[in-house]
């Protein structure tokens, strides 16, 4: 057994050298960049078959056709697709990402402005949802099949069933008109920042959490049993550990590294997801300026936002890839750390 443990040893210690983790990140980031090429490409091209142009808003119902015309013109709408496609994408590498038709301001201003205010939004959800989802997984799995498993895997499967605008209407109705605990919009001055009003971030961060939670319960659930289920955790049973400590110090570290990445493509959904969310609450961040945009035909502002949120997420991915494959090298069962120093 010993040496079947050394032999793992030696194989985990030569995963972790420099040249293949960098190897292993710069694959990652290649297939990363590419994806980035291919969502531009697709976010681009479907927003220019949409029908209508932001010429057509700008100009007004009332004006002619001529008048529409001069402004296609003035804003690069009567150029090929493909390059101002071209364009677009050696612009967007520089940081310009273009110039908002409706609202007159650059792209770039308005994601700055906005940006921070959805990663405070998205960040104290995922920061719930990862505690939550960790603590009911780990019932779950370790309990599965027995009625505390049959219970939380009930109240998953309805978190998942109910739209997140539903989620979000109640509470709403529930906490803010009913309740009058906490203010139904979340409206603050422009340039404040999100955490000088924290009454406001309840009900919006409560609703992500919610829309989230079942499903990252159910990825934890899933590593937790499956963890469970190995020869080092049956392993650890029949030496004593049971409870907490077995949770803990066995279970918790084996399953981290599935539960980064689910966290993180969790992280990922929802930063690109929170549109519902911060248009119905009024939230001044990326999704509610987004769905303004799309209102009122402005592609250069959905194409920047957009590009802006799909490279955050890939980033996100990228960096829950990275740590996972580090987390499942490094965290292993104490039982096997005891078999590799050659204890009993």
């Amino acid at each position: 057994m010993c040496d079947h443990f050394s032999s793992r040893t030696f194989r985990l210690s030569n995963s972790l050298r420099p040249d293949r983790v960098i190897r292993f990140g710069l694959t990652r980031g290649v297939t990363a960049a590419a994806m980035m090429l291919l969502l531009s490409a697709v976010l681009f091209f479907s927003t220019e078959a949409l029908p209508g142009d932001a010429a057509g808003v700008v100009a007004g119902a009332d004006a002619t056709e001529s008048e529409r015309a001069e402004i296609r013109k003035r804003l690069g709408l009567d150029e090929p697709a493909v390059a101002r496609y071209v364009t677009w994408l050696g612009d967007a590498l520089t940081g310009d990402l273009g110039r908002s038709s409706a609202a007159g301001r650059p792209v770039a201003e308005v994601l700055a402005s906005r940006f921070g205010n959805s990663v405070v939004l998205v960040g104290l959800a995922v920061a719930g949802i990862a505690v939550l989802a960790t603590t009911f997984g780990l019932v779950a799995g370790l309990r599965a099949g027995r009625l505390g498993d049959r219970l939380l895997s009930s109240m998953t499967v309805t978190l998942i069933a109910l739209p997140e605008f539903l989620l979000a209407t109640g509470l709403v109705v529930a906490l803010a008109h009913q309740g009058g605990m906490f203010p139904a919009v979340s409206i603050f001055p422009p340039g404040d920042s999100p955490w000088q009003h924290p009454d406001m971030l309840v009900l919006p961060v409560t609703g992500l959490v919610l829309g989230g939670l079942g499903v990252a319960t159910r990825l934890v659930r899933a590593a937790v049993v499956s963890v469970a289920e190995s020869p080092a955790i049956e392993q650890a049973r029949l030496d004593g550990e049971s409870g907490v400590r077995l949770a803990w110090s066995y279970v918790l570290p084996a399953a981290a590294a599935p539960g980064i990445q689910g966290l993180a493509v969790m992280a990922a959904g929802l930063l690109g997801g929170s549109l519902v969310v911060e248009t119905l609450f009024n939230y001044p961040g990326v999704g509610s300026e987004l769905a303004r945009a799309v209102t009122y035909r402005d592609a250069a502002m959905v194409q920047g936002l957009g590009l802006a949120l799909a490279g955050s997420a890939l980033l996100i991915l990228f960096v829950g890839d990275l740590l996972a494959g580090l987390l499942n090298v490094r965290s292993r069962p104490a039982s096997w750390r005891r078999a590799e120093r050659g204890a009993p």
